[in-house]
């Protein structure tokens, strides 16, 4: 009688653990981060972006795009931006500046297009998401 008892109460644990980890697994988001030097890039990254939602269903989490380099003063030019934030804006899409590259490429933040936030050291900000889980690119 007691093995019978020990018996079922771990089928009882294996259940249950089984049905957790199925759980967490059909609840768990995909979270991506992507950090680039040139703004011609946002059209791909976006492609892929949009992609990967439809792939990822409602386990597609948040999508940061990381921009930093000599290039960052391109995010200032809004006629070349506005179709880039505008698709971003459709699919949740962080784009985020580099801080440290607006001040060593001396950049006026002001110039950016009010919906872009801005971190103080993109790197720092990539390493963060990844240690937070985030699939991370650099290109």
């Amino acid at each position: 009688m007691k093995t019978l008892f020990s018996t079922f109460i771990l089928s009882l644990f294996a259940i249950i653990g089984s049905a957790q980890t199925s759980l967490s697994q059909q609840t768990e988001q995909y979270n991506y981060v992507v950090m680039t030097k040139k703004v011609q890039q946002l059209k791909p990254i976006l492609l892929a972006a949009k992609e990967l939602a439809k792939d990822d269903g409602n386990r597609f989490g948040k999508f940061e795009i990381i921009v930093c380099g000599k290039d960052i003063g391109d995010l200032t030019n809004y006629s070349d931006m506005e179709p880039h934030l505008k698709e971003a804006k459709t699919l949740g899409v962080d784009i985020i500046a580099c801080g440290f590259s607006l001040k060593k490429f001396k950049v006026d933040a002001g110039l950016l297009p009010n919906d872009m936030k801005v971190v103080d050291n993109g790197i720092l900000h990539d390493f963060e998401r990844q240690k937070q889980g985030y699939l991370s690119l650099e290109l």
